[in-house]
């Protein structure tokens, strides 16, 4: 039998606990001096094995990570559903449904503009002002979606809610590391990490029963009682985390990677558009390049830079950047590629198509209750080595599917698949911060939420570029006959890249991370989230 993860024994105590704690994160948010949390710790000090236990099992965090977690759920479905939506949005706006590719631009392309921002003003206004106001403005302009009426409208509101997602996921995670210690970063990561492999679960089979049942409109209409009761709760248990008056903005870095960040997430999405000049492609993701080579010349130089690239020079953090960003590209485009070759290639229907990708998700969600206890046993340079090498080599067997492998060898591919794409995305996620000062975490958060954006906005468009080299490469090979050939040289370009991540990792030392993934002291090694 199988042991039940103290993941699953965290999420129950948390829900019947859920009121204290909320009372307690508002005390210690509101008083000064001597936390409640302090008071408690003293308190229950006394009470012996069963009470360190219990203090264990519900940390002070946990109230405000189930916040924020929620609040990227919110934000990844919302990211994720438009794309089931689409075809009847564009019927109720009397428009080709090609053209909706521009509300999901819009909300790129304004995460790409404000993420960069979004650190210093959390700084500038404190924490729990910013991530409220970022929430208000999500709910707020969902409705405004809601009630569009044509498709100006809707990209504007889009742009809104971009602007409101820029603020809200990376100021709420840095709430959520600077309440907790760095023994608990992990935990905190793995807590944070569950609402991008969920919301893609959810997102197809929500977004077809209401297009089907009900409205599309009410995609967003959802978001409105949910946006509320987050906004409520925020405003209560948010501390302020305010440190000190910040220099004043850097307008100059600001409007050079906005403009190069803009520039270039334009560029990737018209990869995916078949009707847009390699030209017109080339020029917006050339002049982006240009752009961001200039900001970094900026940041470089300038005395209090928009973004502090100097943390950079932290190994583990420039090894999650570089190498996390080939591990995300792999894994955010093979899900893409499924769905075309199963489709496309193998003559397959959306819904057969649609239940054998979600297969993939599948795998997350089993293996995510074990990834901390697996950091914990083997360390990151040995996970991230093993999941890179097991995502190129799942990739590399895609390519051998065809429409008469087994359905089970299909289904068993895509869950090892899935479960290597968890841990590997779990463990980048956290390494990322295990060696960052705390004074510099604010800054270390806003440019790995800005490289992690960037990251995943290329998954989609080397998955496209891949399919589009793949079909000289099909020819050179002579596997053009088979009919799926260009698919079979797109899914092992993504292998190459899954293992480019790998070989980045070997130059990591055997003991990085060392200061988050051993033992805790009392031997507890943590809930296994």
């Amino acid at each position: 039998m199988l042991p039940i993860s103290h993941d699953t024994c965290d999420v129950l105590e948390l829900a019947r606990r859920l009121p204290v704690a909320l009372r307690r994160r508002s005390r210690l948010a509101h008083s000064g001096g001597r936390s409640a949390q302090d008071r408690d710790n003293a308190r229950q000090g006394e009470a012996g094995p069963l009470g360190a236990r219990k203090r264990r099992a519900l940390p002070a965090w946990s109230g405000l990570a189930l916040l924020v977690a929620g609040a990227f759920f919110m934000e990844n479905l919302d990211g994720t559903i438009i794309a089931t939506a689409a075809p009847r949005m564009a019927r109720s706006f009397g428009v080709p449904s090609v053209e909706l590719n521009i509300v999901i631009t819009a909300y790129l392309l304004a995460l790409g503009v404000f993420i960069p921002v979004s650190g210093w003003i959390a700084d500038r206004f404190g924490a729990r002002l910013v991530f409220s106001g970022a929430l208000a403005v999500f709910t707020v302009s969902s409705g405004l979606c809601a009630l569009s009426v044509n498709l100006g409208e809707l990209t504007v509101a889009r742009v809104l809610q971009g602007m409101g997602g820029a603020m809200m996921v990376p100021v709420g995670r840095l709430v959520v590391l600077r309440a907790a210690s760095k023994a608990d970063i992990i935990r905190v990561v793995a807590y944070l990490t569950w609402p991008g492999l969920v919301a893609p679960v959810v997102a197809p089979a929500l977004g077809g029963a209401l297009v089907t049942y009900a409205s599309w409109r009410w995609i967003f209409v959802l978001n409105l009682p949910l946006g509320l009761i987050a906004l409520l709760v925020a405003v209560r248990i948010v501390p302020k985390l305010r440190p000190g008056r910040p220099a004043g903005l850097d307008w100059q870095g600001f409007a050079l990677t906005g403009a190069g960040l803009g520039a270039f997430v334009y560029g990737l999405e018209l990869v995916t558009d078949g009707n847009v000049s390699w030209a017109f492609i080339g020029a917006a993701i050339g002049a982006g390049t240009i752009l961001l080579w200039w900001a970094v010349s900026h940041l470089r130089n300038s005395a209090h830079p928009l973004l502090d690239l100097d943390v950079l020079r932290v190994p583990t953090f420039r090894a999650a950047s570089l190498g996390g960003s080939f591990f995300r590209m792999a894994i955010s485009a093979a899900p893409f590629l499924l769905a075309l070759m199963f489709q496309n290639g193998f003559g397959w229907n959306p819904l057969r198509s649609g239940l054998l990708v979600l297969a993939v998700f599948a795998g997350n969600i089993a293996i995510k209750p074990f990834t901390t206890l697996i950091l914990h046993r083997f360390g990151f340079r040995t996970v991230i080595m093993t999941s890179a090498a097991a995502v190129g080599l799942t990739l590399g067997l895609c390519a051998s599917l065809t429409a008469g492998t087994p359905l089970v060898l299909i289904v068993v591919v895509l869950v090892v698949s899935g479960v290597f794409r968890s841990i590997g995305f779990t463990a980048y996620n956290t390494i990322v911060f295990a060696d960052v000062e705390p004074e510099g975490m604010g800054n270390a958060n806003t440019l790995s939420s800005t490289i992690q954006q960037l990251s995943v906005g290329l998954g989609v468009a080397v998955g496209a570029l891949a399919l589009r080299a793949g079909v000289p490469l099909d020819h050179l090979v002579g596997a053009a006959s088979t009919g799926v050939g260009p698919f079979d040289a797109a899914f092992l370009l993504l292998a190459a890249v899954a293992l480019l991540a790998g070989a980045e990792a070997m130059l990591l030392a055997p003991q990085a991370g060392s200061a988050i993934s051993v033992a805790r002291p009392d031997g507890d090694p943590g809930t296994l989230l």
